[in-house]
Formats: C-alpha cells, structure tokens, sequence
C-alpha cells in the first residue's frame, strides 16, 4: 500500500455493481433500504477472513461472499466511522482466487447535506403529485453528490477513482414521480409496493464510483438533438426542473448540444453515452457535477429567464455548462489515478470550457474575462505562504475537499492556457486527443498528458512543465533598463514580499511574451522566447516601446521600472484588453507585496478615466476596491481614496447611461451594471438619486420595470447603502417572496451594504435562519466581509455563534465551512484580528477546513503588513494630486 495515501486493500477489485434502493420514506426521517450486489475479483494468494470496503453513516444488516459455488455470510460488521470504512468479517479463514460476487443489505438517509443521497427544498409552481415528499413550508427533490467521497454515504462501495466498474441501477418511486440515472431508462416494473414503481437503468460504462448518479422528483424537461450523427443518429439532449420552471432551462440547452458536437471534433472521440441530461437541484454545495450522462447544477448555473434574469447569468450558465460537458470525456472517460492529480479533471475542463464558450461567442471576449476573473484569482491565492502546488499529496477523503479550489481549476486552467499558447492551440488539442484516446475508459497521471502532448509537438513538455505543476508559487520578474538592452531576475511571488532563501529556489521556465520596436502598435515578438534561469540579460530592445508577458498568457508577475510603468499607461490604447488588465493587476500585486507602490499604481490607473472596455473596468474597480478595503481604517486616506474612485468613474459612469439600448453587445450591459453598482457606491450624487427613485418606484409595486434585471444588484445595493433600515427590509421582503432564479442570490448580495453594526447582526441572523438555503449562507457573508464599514460583526458573530449556529449548521458539510469561513475572513488588514481568530480556532478540531484558516491567516497579516509600509506615501500622493488637504 503506497505510504502516501490511505487506500484500500489491493487484493480486491471489483468489476460490476447492482444497486437496489427501496422502501424510501417520502417523509419523517427520510430513510431507504437498498442492496448492492458487487462483482469482485480477489486476487488473493494466501488466506483471507475479511473484506474492507467504504460506507459512511449507513447501516449495514448483511453480507453475504458468494466464491464458486459456496455462500458464506458476514459473522460481524464493524465500523471505522473515522476512515469512513467497514469490514466484513466471515468467521473463516478462505483459500480463494478469482471471480466472487458480495452482497450487502443496508439501509441510509437521504440527508439535508447536500453530500451523498440528499434531499433537497423548493417551493413548486403548479400542482404537485401528492407522492412528493413536502413538509409545512416545502416541497422535496431527491438527488445525489458523490464526488469526491460521497458513494460511500449512498451506498456501500469501493470508493476510489482507479476503482472503476459498470454499474446498473434500480429505483423504487411513487408512480406519478420521475427517475434519472446515468443512463436512459431500460424498463419499468410494477412494484409490490402500492403506488410504487420500480425504474431500471440500462448499464453505465466502465467509470469511477464517483461519477454514479441518480435522482428522484417531481421532474419536467425540455429537448433537443445534436445536429451531428452518433451511431448513426442523433443524441437527446435534455435540462430537467422540477414542475414549472423547465423553459428557463432552454439557454443551457441550446448551448449543450452544440457544445457536446464542437468538443466530440476536438477530442476526435464521440460523446460515449446514449444520452446527455442536465438537472437543476434546488440545494447545491458547488456550481455543478458532471455525473456521467446525468449532470446536476445548483439553480443559477442552468437555469436563465430571458425577462428576468440579470445578464451575467448568461455567461455563467454557458461557461457552467461547457465545463461539466468537457468533463464527460476529461475526468469521466480518462480519469485522473488518484486525487492529488484532481487539477488534471478541473484545470482542463476550466481551460476548455472558455475554449467551447469563446467558440459560441466571440463577442463575449471570454480570454479577457478569464484573465480578469480566472488568473488573478489564481494570483492571488498562489501567492500565499499557504499555497499549494497544482499536483499535492493527498492522504485521504477529508483532504481531497480541500483542494477543490482556486488551484486546481484556476492556476491549473492558467498553465494549460500559458501551454497551449506556447506549443500552439492545433497541437495542444491534438495531444490532449492523443491522450484521451489512450487512456479511455481507464485512469491516468499527468505524465501521461505530458507524454503525448510531447510526442504531438516534439517538445520535451515535461522539462519545462514539471515545476509549474509541482512547486508552489509563481515567480515574479523584475525588469531593470540599459541602453539598448534589459535584465530580467525571476524570485517567488509571495504576498508578504518576504520569500526566505529556501522558499525560492525554483527556477521557473518562463515564457517571457517578449514585444519590442518603435511603437506598441508596430512591436513585434523577440527571438528570445523563454527565461530559463535566474537572471539574465536580453540584447536588441528598443527602448521606444518594449513589454512583456503579451496578453498575459504566461503565470507570472512582471515589475517593470516605475518610469516604464508609466510609459506604457500612455501607450495603453495600443494594448489588448488582456494587456491592461495584466499591467494593473500587476501594479496592485507588487504594491502590495512591496516590488511597487501604490503611488505608482494610483498614477497608472488614473489614467483610465476613459477606458470603454468592461473588462478593463472590472480589473480597475476590483483593483482599487481592494486598496480602499485596506486603508477603510485610516480616515484622511479613505477619503482621499473615495474622491480619487469618484473623479476616475465619473465620466465612464455618465457616458455608460441608465438605459439598455436594442441591439448593444453583452459588454456594454455588463460594463453599464458594474459602473454604476460602483459609482452608486462610492457616492456619484446623479447616480444614487436616479437609483433611489427606481427603488422607490419598484418596491411601491407602482412599477417593476423599474429597475432592469441586470441592475437589480447595483440599485438594491446603493438604496440599502443610503436607505438604512427601511431599504433592508424592502429587499428581505423581496428576496422572501423572489420567484425569480437568480433573485436570492442578487438579495442577499445586496443586503451585504448595510452601514449600521444592529443591521449586520440582523443580516447575519437571519442568514443562519431556515430562510437562507445552506447553498447560498456564503452569498451574504461575502458582501458583509467586503464592507469596510461593517466587515468587523462577521468576525463577532462567527465567534459569538459558532457552537450554536456556525458549526451546527455548516459542519456537515465541511466543503462549506471552510468556503463560508475563508471568503467571510479574509478581508481585515489587521493583525489584532488574525492573532484573535487563530486564538479561537487554536483549541478546535479544524481538519477539513484547516487550509482555509491558513489562507485567512497569511492574507491578513500580508495585508497588515502592506498597509503600514505604505500609508505614508499614498497619504503624501494623494495630498500632491490634489485629493486630500
């Protein structure tokens, strides 16, 4: 057994499993009964006594070893709750080898967690049949999480991802309800039970534990079929809803079977299964989860209303879906061998999800979006002490939730992109087919990605890869001039600014993106491709123009002179939008890491007064909202910082205007949403009267056309800013009775803005009410931990409520604990805060979210420390410019 990792025992690997659930309770304490019938090959050269297999908080009544022709039953069954496994021991020794069947009786929960079999709570549209489960308030849905460790709490199983088998599935349901699996439906057979009725699936594919899937409820659907022929004909596509809601699944329709064909032509493998059918689940612990042929989304990644729903949906809802879709052959067709090389199912399918999106829609500039949104969170997470590298050990289940996160989808998306561009997207692809065709239906590791992406390029990929994926961080480069010539010196980025010698000994393959010439309009690319040592000097640059790191395709920082910094401000409407967004982001990074200074980032992006591009915009205002979080303590500066935001949105804000005009391109709406969420805030005394008026109009009912669907977020924000307890209780009332999909979520968001520390008290109790869903308990607490003024109550309220509402609520589910507890704590910039809450969690068990404690830790203090080297000189730079006396 490999020391590393806590696994099973190697001598037993089965092949196919039965799976029977019956007698579920509708109701009361949500139980069912089941069987699972396994098929095993034991390749056992002594004697064995015992079976060790995965179940977590099941029941087991009864095993039974069929080996030939003898049946042995279990003598006794113990637990070990802790490493979520049973044995089974049969009371004998047993000389066998070869094929055995084990069949175990068991009987479970279908639990409120959103791990394992779950139900989940909706408030239907329409008439429901009397079977559906429901309580006083709500209505039920049945459904399923299994990924990464969750089988085991569906049903007793060999629970690892190279432990692939088939699988046939049966399901006992009321007559009038619907049931989904994997596959489509074999047959139905009446059942004894009455009303009842027994749904049989046809066989999955060979796959892991972790893809199996089914769900039970009150289900309608929409339909289409791909244009393109599989086996000679089309394939059903479908988005299922509970009763009432399935027109608003006809977006992520039309995008899905146009996606299943572009990616079954790149992979040049046809989608494998008969059937590709979408769920939205009313409770969902992540965006979504690509089971193979029955992929479950939370509401808001599947579901979009063309009147209703603000337009940023839009994009989610397609990039949700393309990623899932690359899954069904990156992660479910080849899967990766075991869980520390997760990043190779999350960071390709994140990659190659944009690929499909900027396929459908290339106005959408999607490569700025994921620059923006994609590679700078990366940044920023991977700039932490606390990181972790792409490919990490992993030991076992509670560990494996914990690097579902900004490194393996966004770092690991981000060096597959810096990859593809280097080799050439025609080749990458044409590896990443190779692969996928040599490891079908099996597992595989990152080397073998390398392999046959070196073998379609004749690149050595893995001499300058291996680093990327196995050593923490990214480097910085710093640029200093000479005539005619510049050096580049590569170190670690870390946050803090403070790597030690031994945490930077990495020396990273670079490509350096190199542009050079008279002009940024005439630069072209340098012979010099890549940096492959710690320093080194580059001959031929003309000083006119030079920039690295072209469209930000590399994973690094680059710190260029203060002068040439503001050089290429002034040649900035030569720049793409990747290029500007890579020049501020970097300007904020080495600020705060201490390689800049905020005076010389303030002086960049003052210059953006008349950007057009919301993408630009999104990386300026997310930019300056982080420097004005971190100086909201220091009065005069705040201010100053206020007055700096408002003269720079200003003339954007007024030029982008209130109305949405026919025919305007997806940007322009979103670049209109986010000016004047930002303006509103900052305080542009036109834009929150125009607001407040449109709030008034829209929650007297005299009109709810008020406010268009994309600036329900900005308009119920400024108004609960300026409207106090009155406008937070005009948008509670809404968000109670919202029928629309996305309405919660833009609710809670915006109650976030309230100013006084009794209403963020009043907020954060009623997020741990019954009235916030467990999915979305993080939705508020992000926009309370965003405002400066009110951030310091989430802190109190986690501390003052944790044994009776925090940890009871969330623990049962620690992909959610830890995700509520990092993005609710990472904002302070004070040192007195993070020593007080590694005081409070230094005498908790916090394995399971220890990572996120960690990375709130290194933030604070990073910021702590950032905030007090330059508040000298961004009070002095503000003053100068005429911002503060």
């Amino acid at each position: 057994m490999a020391s590393d990792r806590d696994i099973l025992p190697s001598w037993v690997k089965p092949s196919h499993y039965t799976v029977s659930l019956y007698d579920l309770e509708f109701g009361g304490n949500f139980t069912y009964q089941g069987t699972v019938a396994i098929s095993v090959d034991i390749k056992n050269t002594g004697q064995f006594s015992d079976i060790v297999l995965n179940s977590h908080q099941l029941k087991l009544h009864s095993a039974e070893l069929k080996t030939g022709d003898s049946s042995r039953p279990s003598k006794d069954i113990t637990y070990d709750e802790k490493r979520q496994r049973v044995t089974l021991d049969f009371g004998e020794k047993i000389q066998y080898s070869g094929e055995a069947t084990l069949t175990i009786k068991f009987e479970g929960t279908i639990n409120n967690i959103m791990a394992g079999f779950y139900r989940s709570k909706y408030k239907p549209k329409g008439e429901v049949p009397a079977s559906v489960a429901k309580d006083d308030e709500f209505h039920y849905m049945f459904s399923t999480q299994f990924e990464s460790c969750d089988a085991r709490r569906g049903f007793p199983c060999f629970d690892e991802p190279n432990l692939k088998a088939t699988f046939d599935v049966d399901l006992e349901i009321p007559e009038d309800q619907v049931a989904l699996s994997n596959m489509p439906e074999k047959e139905t057979r009446k059942s004894k039970r009455s009303g009842f009725k027994t749904v049989v699936f046809d066989r999955t594919p060979t796959m892991s534990t972790y893809l199996l899937a089914w769900a039970i409820g009150d289900f309608e659907y929409v339909e289409e079929f791909t244009k393109r022929k599989y086996n000679g004909k089309s394939i059903p596509v479908r988005v299922y809803t509970t009763r009432g809601l399935k027109d608003q699944g006809r977006f992520a329709l039309e995008n899905c079977h146009q996606i299943v064909d572009y990616f079954s032509e790149v992979f040049q493998i046809d989608y494998p299964l008969p059937k590709v059918d979408l769920l939205a689940v009313h409770e969902f612990s992540h965006g979504a989860m690509e089971n193979w042929g029955l992929i479950t989304y939370r509401t808001t990644a599947v579901l979009f209303d063309e009147k209703t729903s603000a337009d940023s949906y839009r994009n989610r809802v397609a990039y949700v879906v393309a990623h899932e879709l690359a899954h069904q052959w990156f992660g479910n067709l080849v899967t990766m061998d075991w869980w520390s090389e997760l990043w190779l199912n999350e960071g390709f399918a994140t990659w190659v999800g944009w690929l499909a999106i900027d396929h459908l829609y290339p106005e959408w500039n999607v490569w700025g979006q994921f620059v923006t949104e994609s590679v700078q969170t990366a940044f920023q997470f991977d700039a932490l002490r606390f990181s972790h590298p792409i490919e990490v050990p992993v030991y076992d289940g509670l560990e494996v939730d914990q690097i579902f996160d900004h490194i393996s989808y966004l770092k690991g998306s981000s060096v597959i992109r810096m990859l593809s561009a280097h080799l050439g997207e025609k080749i990458f692809l044409q590896g990443v087919a190779d692969y996928l065709k040599a490891h079908q239906y099996s597992n595989a590791t990152t080397n073998d990605l390398w392999s046959a992406l070196s073998k379609a390029s004749g690149q050595d990929v893995n001499s300058f890869m291996d680093f990327w994926i196995r050593k923490i961080g990214f480097p910085v480069v710093t640029i200093a001039e000479e005539p005619g010539q510049i050096s580049l010196r590569q170190q670690r980025f870390l946050l803090s600014g403070d790597a030690k010698p031994e945490e930077d000994e990495t020396v990273w393959w670079i490509p350096l993106g190199l542009h050079t010439g008279t002009s940024a309009s005439t630069a072209s690319l340098h012979k010099i491709g890549a940096l492959t040592k710690k320093e080194d000097t580059i001959r031929d640059i003309d000083e006119t123009f030079y920039q690295i790191n072209k469209n930000l395709t590399g994973f690094y920082r680059t710190n260029y002179p203060p002068a040439r910094l503001a050089k290429l401000g002034e040649a900035r409407h030569h720049l793409t939008v990747e290029d500007k967004i890579g020049l501020v982001g970097d300007a904020y990074a080495n600020s705060v890491a201490g390689y800049g200074s905020t005076a010389g980032l303030l002086a960049l992006v003052e210059r953006f007064q008349d950007e057009s591009e919301y993408l630009v915009w999104s990386q300026i205002l997310t930019t300056l909202g982080s420097v004005r979080s971190v100086f909201s303590g220091t009065g005069d500066i705040s201010e100053g910082l206020r007055d700096y935001s408002l003269k720079l949105v200003t003339p954007a804000v007024e030029k982008v205007g209130w109305e949405f005009k026919e025919g305007e391109s997806f940007l322009v709406g979103q670049l209109r949403a986010a000016l004047i969420l930002s303006a509103g805030l900052i305080g542009h005394k036109a834009t929150v009267e125009e607001a407040q008026r449109r709030f008034d109009l829209y929650i007297s009912g005299k009109d709810r056309d008020a406010i268009n669907p994309s600036l329900r977020k900005a308009v119920f924000s400024i108004a609960i800013k300026n409207g106090g307890e009155s406008a937070f209780k005009a948008v509670q009332n809404d968000y109670l009775n919202s029928t629309t999909i996305d309405g919660k979520e833009i609710c809670l968001q915006s109650l976030g803005r309230v100013q006084t520390a009794e209403l963020a008290q009043e907020f954060l109790s009623f997020i741990f009410s019954d009235k916030v869903a467990m999915q979305d308990k993080h939705s508020g607490t992000i926009a309370l931990a965003n405002n400066a003024k009110v951030r310091i109550e989430v802190w109190n309220f986690i501390r003052d409520n944790w044994d009776t509402a925090i940890h009871p609520t969330l623990s049962g589910n620690l992909v959610v604990l830890e995700r509520f507890l990092r993005f609710g704590l990472n904002k302070f910039s004070d040192v007195a805060v993070a020593e007080d809450i590694a005081k409070f969690f230094s005498d908790k068990e916090t394995r399971g979210y220890n990572k996120g404690l960690d990375v709130i830790d290194d933030t604070i203090r990073s910021h702590a420390k950032y905030k007090s080297r330059d508040e000298v000189v961004v009070k002095e730079w503000l003053k100068a410019n005429g911002y503060t006396q």
